[in-house]
């Protein structure tokens, strides 16, 4: 069981350190080899997480006894469905990869990237060490560049470059920060273990200044408002498979870090701050909810969506109750499957569409006249279970993260001041409703099609999803369905880890 925790990050790590080196291996190994590793990191998820039921598994081990660093891995309730949901989301990745390869580079840069961003975000995951957690978190920066720098959009080489630019500069600077605060809190304790640090608590005053330089660096990789303008770019130019990624993961590592970092061992600085931070989050939704009713082009709505949805994620850990940091939680993983399966569509409509996603004039497009529940049945009801999770529709994933942050937001822990908490609870509600006109403005236009014109014409099935991409786009649209009927499977999951964080922050 313990070797699963070990073999899980370093199977893609290594591999993909290997495939990037070798660079000009064949595309059938390249390929191949991907899709194995994967498959390996996700069975050595899934074992190391069976095994808390039963003993949790811990890895131990000193790494550099001068500054107390070690090598600790494990899991627990709230690290088991991130653990879990990166290495699935790595897999399909992976196939959906071998369905689509963007030009660029050699197919081994390419699959290397991918495993190198799957091993770190497992490895952030998994490490219980506030050094390791850093180190693990800047893994996934370089080879995300690379996705979005070179094997992104063709079109445009000059924004390809500033996207690329721009993801690395906003990511560094909000790692620079993330140390700064780590260090401060490491030095202060004489420890670096995550559990050392919640053990010994800074003065009132220094948590909070250490609370506010923690929430700027991990807010720029969440992203909060206004720390959001690097995602929009970097979604649009990447790749299919470096956006699912990237919003399924990467995002996921911040809030993750706000959890680990910040609320555990800082719980009175997050108290003080919690009114500003949840104030952000709140203009996020209700900002990225504007932008999408506008918003011209497909893939930068759904990555403006990701902005609104991300802010319930921070109104609910900023709520201070167990509810609120459930939903967190959920919205999540709720958020990883819209998302990744949102990003899976909306590129294989970009490549059917020869590279255009303007919905103002996807009019003189012949599929969209026709409909797309005409030409891609398959698709379009991949784009229909998306976007209506994406609105919080009852019944499926996206609804029950939204509302329980909701619920968090209107009863908040003490020390915050309920009534500002119930303002942005308000707040918060006419995000979900701008989030149904906006998605139903992308049905009307891409589902629906064009009313007029009579009967359209007989449909083109090689035009719909077949083969590894409707294999990618049901599996996610499976998962976005259970997880809205069945909601306890994940609730239950993460609540015995949840009441035992909020017993370390009271007491």
């Amino acid at each position: 069981m313990v070797a699963a925790l070990f073999i899980a990050p370093l199977a893609p790590v290594v591999a993909g350190l290997a495939l990037v080196v070798g660079d000009r291996s064949i595309r059938s190994v390249s390929r191949h080899t991907a899709y194995i590793v994967s498959l390996v990191a996700t069975l050595a998820s899934l074992i190391a997480s069976i095994a808390i039921s039963y003993d949790r598994p811990v890895l131990d081990r000193q790494w550099v006894p001068e500054i107390g660093m070690r090598l600790h891995l494990a899991v627990d309730g709230i690290s088991v469905p991130l653990l879990l949901m990166t290495a699935a989301v790595g897999v399909l990745v992976v196939v959906h990869a071998r369905h689509e390869q963007p030009e660029g580079g050699t197919p081994a840069t390419f699959f290397g990237c991918l495993l190198l961003v799957i091993g770190g975000g497992i490895a952030t995951f998994l490490v219980q060490d506030a050094i390791s957690f850093f180190l693990a978190f800047e893994v996934v920066l370089v080879p995300m560049w690379v996705l979005i720098g070179r094997f992104g959009d063709r079109r445009d080489a000059r924004e390809r470059a500033r996207a690329g630019n721009t993801f690395v500069l906003y990511t560094v600077l909000g790692s620079t920060l993330m140390l700064v605060g780590i260090l401060t809190m490491s030095f202060a304790a004489g420890t670096t273990d995550l559990a050392g640090l919640a053990a010994h608590p800074l003065s009132p005053g220094k948590q909070t200044a250490v609370a506010a330089v923690l929430l700027i660096g991990l807010g720029i990789k969440v992203p909060m408002w206004p720390l959001h303008s690097w995602l929009p770019r970097a979604h649009t130019i990447a790749p299919t498979a470096g956006s699912m990624l990237l919003a399924a993961v990467l995002l996921k590592m911040g809030t993750y870090g706000v959890v680990r970092l910040v609320i555990a061992p800082l719980p009175q600085g997050v108290e003080r701050l919690a009114p500003y931070v949840g104030t952000l989050a709140v203009i996020g939704i209700v900002w990225g909810g504007l932008v999408c009713l506008v918003e011209r082009s497909l893939k930068r709505l759904v990555a403006w969506s990701s902005i609104a949805h991300m802010g319930f994620v921070l109104l609910g850990l900023m709520s201070g109750t167990t509810i609120g940091l459930q939903a967190a939680l959920f919205a999540n993983i709720a958020h990883g499957a819209i998302s990744a399966l949102l990003f899976a569509v909306v590129g294989g409509l970009k490549h059917r569409w020869g590279g255009a996603d303007d919905l103002d004039h996807l009019d003189d497009l012949d599929a969209v006249r026709r409909s797309l529940r005409d030409v891609s049945p398959r698709l379009s009801l991949a784009l229909v279970i998306g976007f209506a999770a994406s609105m919080g529709l009852p019944g499926l994933a996206g609804f029950w993260g939204e509302v329980l942050a909701i619920f968090g937001a209107w009863t908040p822990a003490g020390g915050r001041p309920e009534g500002w908490f119930r303002v942005l609870a308000m707040f918060a509600s006419i995000g979900a409703v701008l989030a149904a006109g906006y998605a139903l403005r992308v049905l009307r236009v891409v589902w629906q099609g064009r009313a007029e014109g009579g009967a359209p014409p007989e449909a083109e099935p090689a035009g719909d999803a077949r083969g590894n991409e409707w294999l990618v786009t049901s599996v996610l649209s499976t998962a976005v369905v259970v997880l809205g009927v069945i909601p306890l499977v994940l609730l239950q999951t993460t609540s015995g880890a949840v009441d035992h964080l909020m017993a370390v922050i009271g007491r």
